[in-house]
């Protein structure tokens, strides 16, 4: 899963948003590392809904625009919930083995 595509589930996981917010969010989450670009955002979402992975959950109109919100399915929270235990599982690895290290250095 790549990075902006976490940043993107990891938004949905407080509730449904629409795709500023989700930018927003993201950006945030991520201590602003990943900017997600309009079109670069609608097409991932496009993707994302083809997957089963989020869902709209509804529209309204603000003036006068349509905007669409978005949520998390059951197979998107578990898929975002995976990769951050693997993620965790791969940073286990480095901390394990430089933790030694660092005592070592220490004494």
């Amino acid at each position: 899963m790549s990075e902006p595509v976490y940043y993107l589930l990891a938004a949905l996981l407080d509730g449904p948003s629409h795709g500023y917010g989700i930018i927003k969010r993201a950006g945030d989450l991520s201590g602003g590392r990943v900017r997600l670009a309009v079109g670069t955002l609608y097409g991932a979402l496009d993707r994302l809904t083809g997957e089963g992975l989020i869902a709209v959950d509804r529209e309204e109109t603000v003036r006068g625009r349509p905007r669409r919100y978005y949520r998390l399915t059951e197979d998107g929270h578990a898929a975002v919930t995976r990769e951050a235990a693997r993620m965790e599982r791969a940073a286990r690895v480095v901390t394990a083995r430089i933790a030694p290290a660092a005592r070592t250095a220490q004494a």
